[in-house]
């Protein structure tokens, strides 16, 4: 992989060498990410176990994928790669309350396995949009 400083000219490495680098990160991500959800259900209710854990796992994976999808290094343009990357954690947001909120209707007694599951379909969701906004927004080339 080519590290490149923000701001030169060099273009951006073609999808298929950044997409096992992004796969990797997704999952150790999605795993911090469920790991926190179930930690924080210990004391709070599932959307705002959702919401702590999407918004402490998003900033990580967003500076994850800058530096090694996407090769990005510096502390240039990093407050605005978190904040565009926001829009994103803004997305996975919406999937995964969607899923909890329905998950309330169907099953309000839900077990915690349930709860996961459903937020690791979300999180499939969310990840392909992740990858897209970060690809064709983020870190064009």
């Amino acid at each position: 992989m080519t590290v490149v400083e923000e701001g030169t000219s060099e273009p951006a490495p073609p999808t298929r060498r950044q997409l096992p680098s992004f796969l990797v990160i997704g999952a150790l991500s999605t795993l911090f990410y469920l790991g926190l959800f179930v930690a924080a259900r210990w004391f709070t209710d599932p959307q705002a176990a959702n919401l702590i854990a999407l918004a402490v796992s998003a900033v990580a994976n967003t500076a994850a994928n800058r530096r090694f999808t996407f090769g990005v290094t510096g502390a240039q343009g990093m407050v605005r790669h978190q904040l565009q990357g926001a829009v994103a954690f803004l997305i996975g947001l919406g999937l995964s309350a969607g899923v909890l909120a329905l998950l309330d209707q169907v099953a309000p007694d839900a077990s915690r396995p349930v709860e996961v599951a459903g937020l690791v379909v979300a999180n499939g969701l969310a990840t392909v949009a992740r990858f897209v906004l970060l690809k064709v927004w983020v870190f064009r080339g």
